[in-house]
């Protein structure tokens, strides 16, 4: 090779100069520079950084939400009846005959003066909501209304909003399935915020509460209402803001 060939960079393809393209030893021989002057090994230790952060962050979010899930299923598994169910009046929140059947059971015993059946079917009568309770009394218009507007449960809450500032009630027994109180009692204290709300719990036999974790498809039908729930919360709060 002659002289001359050592002043052209093999690695550079416009012949540009070895020192213009090449990063230089610092002065202490530990870091690379680059073309700027900058310390490579301290930019590739600052992106390592931030990569660890942002792991150290998923992994503490993704551990928040499944504690959070965990208490949530939690509650629902040791939810209790109140020893105390006295109230102006009873809201039942339709979506299976057992917590219609317990919710006139507890108006038949005097727990309330008053209940409203929210979400009944358009169709269905009044006739066909007491043969399917075997209630003793008819379903009486002095007794027991029907909300026929609502098609899930922030319209339950609207519906026995509604319902609740026409006729002055300051308490309220809230009858639904056990694992669907939070979201309904969330959506209830956002539009009942005065009012005295009191969970009552309706168990299924067939959902196995206690043993939730053992079965597939009870923690499927918990993951989903505790995504329903959450979005419940938020939605609540964004409307709180504006």
């Amino acid at each position: 090779m002659s002289h001359a060939d050592t002043l052209i960079d093999p690695s550079s393809d416009d012949g540009v100069h070895a020192g213009a393209g090449r990063s230089v030893s610092s002065g202490s021989g530990n870091d690379v520079a680059d073309v700027n002057g900058n310390s490579v090994s301290k930019k590739r230790r600052k992106r390592f950084g931030l990569r660890i952060a942002f792991l150290l962050f998923l992994v503490a979010l993704m551990g928040g939400t499944i504690g959070q899930f965990l208490y949530f299923a939690h509650q629902i598994a040791t939810a209790k009846v109140p020893k105390s169910a006295n109230a102006d009046a009873i809201v039942v929140l339709t979506g299976g005959h057992a917590r219609v059947n317990e919710a006139v059971r507890l108006l038949e015993e005097g727990h309330a003066n008053r209940l409203l059946i929210s979400g009944v079917h358009p169709g269905t009568t009044r006739e066909q909501l007491a043969a399917v309770t075997a209630s003793s009394m008819p379903l009486e218009k002095s007794t027991v209304d029907l909300d026929r507007v609502a098609l899930n449960t922030a319209g339950n809450a609207t519906e026995t909003a509604n319902w609740v500032q026409k006729n002055g009630f300051d308490s309220l027994l809230v009858v639904t399935s056990a694992y669907h109180l939070p979201r309904a009692k969330a959506e209830l204290s956002d539009v009942l915020p005065q009012v005295n709300l009191i969970a009552y719990p309706v168990f299924s036999k067939d959902l196995k509460l206690d043993t939730w974790y053992r079965e597939p498809a009870t923690i499927r039908l918990l993951m989903r209402e505790y995504v329903k729930y959450i979005l419940a919360r938020l939605r609540n709060t964004v409307k709180g803001m504006n």
